[in-house]
């Protein structure tokens, strides 16, 4: 159970100089810039991967390091209750006046409420041109993932290492008891559209299985394929295929073939091992990495159980993003990094290998999904790479807003009690309304 908490708990918390390679800041410029970098974090993800991969990193302890001379302070805030968010608000106001060794000079964000950042008022991010990143040096990247950090001009203002295209991940033994077979193309076909997915879950039960842990599962493949944004002129406007999520998690839940548990819970998580009779789950080559017990003997995963398919409609769930902060004295050593680290096509292929990442760089997924260096053995040994890559270019992220992530989180908080019986449908709607409007006064 501590193994089984533990993985939920680490899937919940995703302009000087010339470069001279990864990890090789001119001595010069370094010199010249200064002792101490202050890196925003919210979890330990980007920690281990500059850790394990950028070259001439030396750890001192878990939240302590150095390149050269210079020592990294990894500033760690929780994203539970904004307070990462709000640690980070406070820390650019005061960034103007801060002393050199207490200036933040990198921060992490997020998909959900990166136009928060990339479009503040007074910029608090760097521009990869101010940087001395050129369109060239960012040309393997999927455009989605610089679309997503363009401010209002079009201006591109944080890298991503990762592309966050996702999949279905299903219960291998499930679909052989239950579908006859685990092949990728026979699987796909049981849930190639959501008519024919509800139709499979329906089997799913019969045999003792629930098609998901929670409708929670799906939200995100609903909310990807949305063709209107969250907010438009101030006012708040709810897709049709948000609704049909609605209506079709409720049918779900009303057949007991999907339960409401929140995600990351304990009861959620209950479906990483067998007896927890789960045939899917909705997830990035993240959610391998972080959320699936591998480490745990018990587990699917750990036995290689689980296979990869695109499911009923592609979609991207989260992603991290590096920005150089306005302000910063080490802009030569804030270039060295983003680019050694979601550029170069070493250390991208050796995220992937050793992290079990999607990196954002086309030829690396190409040569990863064309061998068998891109095998997974969590999926039984199979090499999900080709699904994610030909998934990344398909991703479309031009209706995000600034809103997004407290509409999404309060949708999905509103409607478990539909989806409960405790409230009607159209108290739940007037719920969110309500509670939208108090987190974003602008918007009452």
């Amino acid at each position: 159970m501590k193994k089984q908490l533990l993985s939920a708990i680490l899937c919940a918390s995703m302009v000087a100089g010339t470069f001279a390679g990864a990890g090789a800041v001119m001595a010069d410029d370094a010199a010249a810039e200064g002792s101490v970098l202050n890196v925003k974090v919210w979890n330990t993800e980007f920690i281990s991967r500059v850790t394990d991969h950028y070259p001439g990193y030396e750890k001192v302890d878990d939240t302590t390091g150095k390149i050269g001379d210079v020592t990294v302070n990894w500033q760690i805030t929780a994203n539970e209750g904004n307070a990462y968010q709000d640690n980070l608000d406070q820390a650019l106001l005061a960034q103007a006046d801060a002393a050199p060794d207490d200036k933040v000079d990198m921060f992490l964000i997020e998909a959900d409420y990166a136009l928060k950042y990339v479009n503040a008022e007074t910029p608090v991010a760097m521009s990869m041109e101010e940087l001395g990143i050129t369109e060239d040096d960012l040309s393997k990247q999927y455009e989605y993932t610089k679309d997503v950090v363009r401010d209002a001009n079009g201006v591109q203002r944080a890298s991503s290492w990762q592309t966050a295209a996702s999949g279905l991940i299903f219960n291998r033994e499930a679909a052989k008891e239950v579908l006859g077979t685990d092949d990728l193309d026979a699987v796909q076909e049981a849930v190639k559209d959501w008519d024919t997915f509800n139709e499979t879950a329906a089997k799913m039960k019969e045999a003792g299985y629930k098609m998901t842990a929670s409708a929670n599962d799906t939200y995100r493949v609903y909310s990807n394929n949305v063709t209107k944004k969250w907010v438009e002129d101030g006012q708040i406007q709810i897709d049709d295929n948000i609704m049909k999520w609605v209506e079709d998690s409720k049918a779900l839940v009303d057949a007991e073939e999907t339960g409401t548990f929140d995600l990351w819970s304990d009861d959620w998580s209950k479906g990483f091992y067998p007896e927890g009779k789960v045939f899917c789950y909705f997830g990035p080559a993240w959610f391998f990495n972080f959320c699936l017990a591998a480490d745990d003997e018990g587990s699917i995963a750990h036995n290689g159980g689980w296979g990869f398919v695109n499911g009923p409609q592609g979609f991207n769930w989260g992603g991290t993003w590096i920005c150089g902060a306005v302000g910063t004295d080490n802009p030569t050593l804030v270039k060295d990094i983003i680019l050694a680290m979601t550029t170069d096509n070493d250390i991208m292929k050796d995220i992937a290998q050793k992290d079990t990442d999607c990196v954002n760089n086309r030829e690396v997924l190409a040569e990863l999904a064309a061998d068998d260096s891109g095998n997974v053995a969590l999926l039984g040994g199979q090499n999900p790479y080709g699904v994610l890559s030909a998934g990344a270019e398909l991703i479309d992220m031009k209706n995000i807003s600034s809103y997004d992530q407290g509409c999404n989180e309060k949708f999905q908080q509103v409607m478990k009690g539909y989806f409960d019986g405790t409230s009607t449908l159209e108290e739940a709607l007037a719920q969110f309304d309500s509670e939208v409007k108090t987190l974003y006064p602008a918007l009452a």
